[in-house]
């Protein structure tokens, strides 16, 4: 770890402050804009444009990259993001958040695939799973950190918009001025969706699922803390929990999975996860209680979109897996954009409990489908299965693709 640390810090620290930007910007809007009077209904659109634009940024970035190059790519997608931060502030309009929002998810999409590129080049097949989890980490401990500064300056006021502008432009200081090269980036056929289908049935709907479950995490949790009258403090407090659940979990969910069937702990950890959402659906927990609930959260969701890459793996040939990779983030951007929609609607239907009903819903979805894949075919031997590897929800082609292409791991089709 030590060696990826000398060799990559300038990339890390990039997108440490990055994701300072990112995760202050996510919750911020989400109370700006019930001080500024949206409705449910509005922010959720609002907050799905970030996953439309994330989409399609990560299908067309590649092609920009290799038009372009590297650099200039990483400086143009960063000045934008930069601007439409401050933007935010001085167009407070619900249909001007929202174009905002897709520029900023295709940036962010183009960002993510850049720095990868440049992480995956840098790193050697011994230390290559040791980079990927320094970054995957470094991106969740930014977000966390991110809540913090929430309570540093007035939501209704210019200064957070501001300082999520400046974090993200100084984000790019580190990792242009490296002396890494820029690497190369060739073109991956992608593979269809319904031979994915074929392959792992359960990974396109699990992937599906939780890209739905995710993206009312990260865009709806400050929408919902508005509405259910939270203070500021209470919500960045609420969304730090999350994000420390997802981080302290995944390491002994993968340990885990590493020994037993996948489709078991699968199984296992989204139950967890549904029933966990009963109480604040059912009745009204105090605040200690949804600090509880979202630690769960957290340490379901996260685990639960690298369990179904790992599990996926496991049925792939080596020859597929780079255009899986591609497969696998368009089901999981078709999630990702229908979760604030689905959940603003249901906020809107039946209050602030609409949040954790949905998700709730989603991960029920899982429980009982795994359950019916389970009795469909056996699953593969765990001495035959490949190695678990932590991997964020926000994840581009590249390192969704390095992760499935890692030493060790692929194996051909079974039962």
């Amino acid at each position: 770890m030590l060696r990826v640390l000398a060799t990559s810090w300038p990339l890390l620290l990039g997108m440490m402050l990055l994701m300072l930007g990112n995760g202050l910007q996510g919750t911020l809007l989400g109370i700006r804009g019930a001080l500024e009077g949206f409705s449910t209904t509005e922010m959720s659109v609002v907050m799905a444009g970030y996953f439309v634009g994330f989409l399609f940024g990560s299908r067309l970035t590649p092609e920009l990259i290799r038009r372009v190059g590297h650099v200039r790519v990483f400086a143009a997608l960063g000045s934008l993001i930069s601007a439409a931060l401050v933007l935010y502030a001085m167009f407070p309009d619900w249909m001007a958040w929202t174009a905002l929002r897709v520029v900023i998810g295709f940036c962010f999409s183009g960002v993510y695939v850049t720095a990868e590129s440049w992480l995956n080049n840098s790193a050697t097949n011994e230390t290559r799973g040791q980079a990927l989890s320094a970054y995957m980490i470094v991106q969740m401990v930014g977000i966390i950190a991110a809540q913090g500064l929430m309570n540093v300056g007035d939501p209704g006021g210019f200064v957070l918009f501001a300082v999520a502008s400046v974090l993200v432009s100084l984000a790019f200081t580190p990792i242009l001025l490296s002396a890494a090269p820029a690497p190369g980036f060739g073109a991956t056929r992608p593979m269809g969706l319904l031979r994915l289908f074929r392959v792992s049935p359960l990974g396109c709907v699990g992937i599906f699922l939780m890209g739905g479950v995710f993206s009312a995490i990260f865009a709806m949790v400050s929408v919902w803390g508005s509405l259910a009258g939270l203070s500021v403090r209470q919500i960045s407090l609420f969304i730090a929990t999350i994000y420390i659940g997802g981080l302290i979990l995944q390491f002994p969910i993968g340990w885990i999975s590493d020994r037993m069937d996948r489709r078991r702990l699968i199984f296992g950890v989204a139950a967890v996860g549904a029933v966990a959402m009963l109480p604040p659906v059912l009745a009204d927990p105090g605040f200690g209680a949804l600090l509880v609930i979202a630690l769960v959260i957290g340490g379901v969701a996260n685990p639960l979109y690298s369990l179904l890459l790992a599990h996926t793996n496991d049925f792939l040939d080596q020859a597929d897996m780079a255009g899986a990779s591609g497969a696998l983030l368009f089901l999981n951007g078709i999630g990702a954009i229908a979760g604030p929609l689905i959940t603003g609607w249901v906020m809107g239907q039946v209050g602030p409990r609409g949040f954790f009903l949905f998700v709730g819903a989603m991960l029920l979805l899982l429980v009982l489908y795994s359950a019916w894949r389970m009795t469909r075919r056996p699953g593969p031997a765990v001495a035959d299965t490949g190695a678990f590897a932590i991997v964020v929800p926000t994840a581009s082609p590249v390192a969704v693709e390095a992760v499935l292409s890692g030493p060790g791991e692929g194996q051909p089709p079974r039962g």
